[in-house]
């Protein structure tokens, strides 16, 4: 499991986590003029910005002064400052001679802009000697190594930003980041981004003054001000209207909201976790969502593992939800192939949703698998396709399905052997043992297995 960690406002915070490296800064790359491409990184030492030769970053820019501007961390801000420059320096328009900014700010001096970005860095976890991190259930190194980050997040005050596919459990992993947290006995306020009305969002998040619009019959906290002293989860955070994201960027900046129809700001001390399941750098990328803002939140990213790329916990986490919802059943030999076999698009919410109607319907010891999954035919071959999925999620449904039963047959034919099972499939060795950890259908060494 890979961590990217960002540096912010929160630079502190980040301290207290022992297994990462500390970011002290950012990157000042210039993206228009003369010497577009350049960068410097800002540091503990502050950043002068320049056509001297003495300055950190030196452009040949004619339009701009010997030292013209100098970046610097000032306690947990990073502050842009005029050096008394002839043409000067304007974010947006407006000239600045001293002020805070923030990730994805855009310098203009002369005919040459700057621009600051998070220096990001991939930080590995080393895996938890446990399987399971509050409710979440998992044995694959990835699982494990977001075990320890979750562990070692959990303490601190930092913005986490969870990443992963619809049904991976990001809900899950904000309330054991919540339930592990110093802030355990505050509120955990959930916030759907994607299914609260464009019109009522900001209502929502920020509350409102009686009479701000038609309906506001009282004045409302928001669930900022309901989260305090706990943590916030804005979930499918990528559904925000572009025009609400600087109204939560100046949130996050400030830890204050002024409600819809007020003039003031109420400070609020909460944590917050965001989830999605858009690749939201792609969604910059694509003017969908402010790249400031994405740097806020992204403090700490943490990417959730698909259930097909970690196959090997199906069965653990099949036995999980049986001791869940039905602790006397038990699954027979070819019950538990089956399940093992299904390729689980819908990730672990499938897989629990279809253990607990499992459960509920057993009588006796017995259960229909077949009907809680609906597509596996009665002799246990691959499943058929599904024509209520878009097509490619049904493609890699069927194939995934295929590839397991394949292989699953190929090594049980050869009793193991791993060098005599790739030579009748006619794949390399490697490729097929990464397979069989893919599914979850062998261990590390197998008979033939030299390597």
């Amino acid at each position: 499991m890979y961590a990217h960690i960002l540096m912010s406002s929160v630079t502190a915070l980040l301290e207290e986590i022992p297994s990462t490296r500390q970011l002290r800064g950012g990157v000042l790359l210039v993206i228009k003029g003369p010497d577009r491409g350049a960068t410097a990184k800002l540091g503990d030492a502050p950043v002068a910005i320049g056509s001297s030769p003495a300055c950190q970053l030196v452009l040949t820019d004619t339009t701009v002064s010997r030292k013209h501007v100098e970046v610097a961390l000032v306690g947990d801000e990073i502050v842009v400052t005029d050096c008394g420059s002839r043409n000067g320096c304007t974010i947006q328009g407006v000239r600045v001679e001293k002020g805070a900014i923030s990730f994805g700010t855009e310098l203009k001096l002369g005919r040459t802009i700057v621009k600051l970005v998070p220096d990001e860095e991939l930080v590995a976890a080393a895996p938890s000697p446990q399987t399971s991190f509050g409710s979440i259930v998992g044995g694959d190194t990835r699982m494990r190594q977001l075990f320890t980050l979750l562990g070692e997040v959990a303490a601190t005050d930092a913005t986490v930003l969870v990443e992963g596919e619809t049904g991976t459990g990001k809900e899950l992993i904000a309330e054991e980041l919540h339930n592990h947290s110093p802030r355990k006995n505050g509120p955990l306020v959930v916030v759907d981004c994607g299914s609260v009305p464009r019109e009522l969002v900001a209502s929502i998040l920020f509350g409102h003054m009686k009479g701000a619009f038609t309906g506001a019959l009282s004045d409302r906290k928001g669930m900022f001000a309901e989260a305090h002293g706990g943590t916030i989860f804005l979930d499918e955070i990528g559904e925000l209207p572009l025009e609400l994201q600087p109204a939560l960027l100046r949130a996050l900046d400030k830890r204050a909201v002024c409600r819809v129809g007020a003039t003031a700001y109420e400070r609020f001390d909460a944590r917050v976790v965001a989830a999605t399941n858009r690749d939201l750098r792609a969604e910059v990328g694509k003017k969908r969502f402010r790249e400031d803002l994405y740097y806020r939140l992204a403090v700490i990213r943490v990417a959730v593992p698909a259930l097909r790329e970690r196959g090997s916990d199906i069965r653990m986490l099949i036995e999980h939800f049986v001791r869940r919802f039905a602790p006397d059943l038990t699954l027979s030999p070819d019950d538990m192939a089956r399940l093992v076999r299904h390729s689980w698009p819908g990730n672990v919410r499938e897989l629990r949703n279809a253990m607990e109607r499992i459960c509920l319907l057993s009588r006796n010891n017995v259960v229909d698998v077949e009907g809680a999954l609906g597509d596996i035919s009665a002799g246990g071959s691959a499943p058929g396709f599904r024509t209520d999925l878009p097509f490619k999620e049904a493609k890699n449904q069927l194939v995934e399905a295929f590839e397991r039963e394949y292989i699953e047959g190929l090594v049980e034919r050869h009793q193991q052997n791993l060098s005599a099972a790739a030579r009748e499939a006619q794949i390399d060795r490697k490729h097929l043992r990464e397979l069989m950890r893919k599914y979850g259908l062998g261990g590390a060494r197998l008979a033939g297995d030299d390597e």
